[in-house]
């Protein structure tokens, strides 16, 4: 999210000002050239790995559609991270290492504007997954009723708004984007811990209720639950490593408005940026490893690519 530091009269110094300063960059010239050339390998692995997953869940129909709309949401931020967001970071850090301080200072604001739609977006997705599937268990037939298409359409549109409208503000007045997103951040969490401990109880209290009754459940519902339990494994592990990937620089935002020109900070948040988009490659293996459909989709098409490759 945009951060600010904040001076003792009360006026805010945008933070892309103190990293495009000879103070800050001047004796880390070694470490700001690996994070570059770490971030350049990893826009490649993003977005070919998330192209990867947009083009495997395009050809996937077993999903459910609404749900598969919102993954795929999730794999196209993702990307939109290896192609715009990184690409933006590494060029602030080699404009910063050449010394070049205005173009350095427009494209970390562009990277900040940037980094706050698509971590906005990825949040209020990852929220709206969990909602999703506690729907899908409280509902029960009624599910597909409710969670249309056109409906979960509408959901993602609004995200995307929301997210463009107040990264957007950043450029007139950071400190309203700065509470934004301190408000946004965590209501997108508690969001989920709630959908996902509601689905918890809801999956006990069932088990339990089975077992008093000494009920055997058919086999139909035994493979529904399974596969429910799968898609919920599913999204936690989603949130999971995005919430482990992005804290250390929420740690960081919160130090850096009130540690200024700190040169040990400055390195701290070149790396909780670094690690922040490291959720962006990750998230790919995540969709391979815990969705079959996904993984077996992904094999054929890379074997699809490989052939045609060595066909020509």
């Amino acid at each position: 999210m945009a951060t600010e530091n904040f001076t003792g009269d009360g006026q805010q110094k945008i933070f892309e000002q103190l990293l495009c300063s000879a103070g800050l960059t001047d004796k880390l010239s070694g470490q700001l050239t690996f994070i570059s050339v770490l971030n350049s390998f990893m826009s490649v692995t993003a977005f070919l790995g998330n192209a990867l997953i947009l083009m495997a869940l395009h050809k996937e129909s077993s999903l459910h559609p609404p749900s598969k709309l919102l993954l795929r949401n999730l794999a196209t931020t993702d990307l939109c991270v290896g192609l715009i967001a990184e690409p933006l970071y590494v060029s602030s850090r080699i404009s910063a290492l050449n010394e070049n301080w205005s173009m350095c200072r427009y494209i970390s604001m562009a990277g900040f504007i940037t980094g706050n739609i698509l971590c906005g977006v990825s949040l209020f997705t990852l929220a709206a997954i969990s909602v999703d599937r506690l729907l899908a268990l409280l509902l029960g037939l009624r599910y597909r009723q409710v969670v249309t298409l056109n409906r979960v359409y509408v959901v993602v549109i609004t995200f995307w708004f929301v997210s463009t409208v107040y990264s957007a503000v950043y450029i007139w007045n950071p400190l309203i984007t700065f509470w934004y997103g301190t408000i946004g951040v965590p209501l997108s969490l508690i969001t989920s811990i709630f959908s996902y401990t509601k689905i918890f109880c809801s999956l006990r209290n069932h088990q339990n209720q089975i077992q008093d009754h000494v009920q055997q459940p058919n086999q139909t519902n035994q493979l529904n639950i399974a596969r429910y339990k799968k898609a919920v494994s599913t999204a936690i592990w989603l949130q999971l490593t995005l919430v482990a990937c992005y804290l250390p620089l929420g740690v960081v935002t919160v130090l850096k408005t009130s540690g200024g020109r700190s040169l040990s900070l400055y390195n701290a948040w070149c790396y909780a940026v670094t690690l922040s988009y490291l959720n962006s490659s990750l998230n790919p293996i995540l969709y391979c490893w815990k969705i079959e459909e996904v993984r077996q989709a992904v094999k054929n098409t890379t074997r699809q690519v490989l052939c045609n490759c060595f066909s020509t």
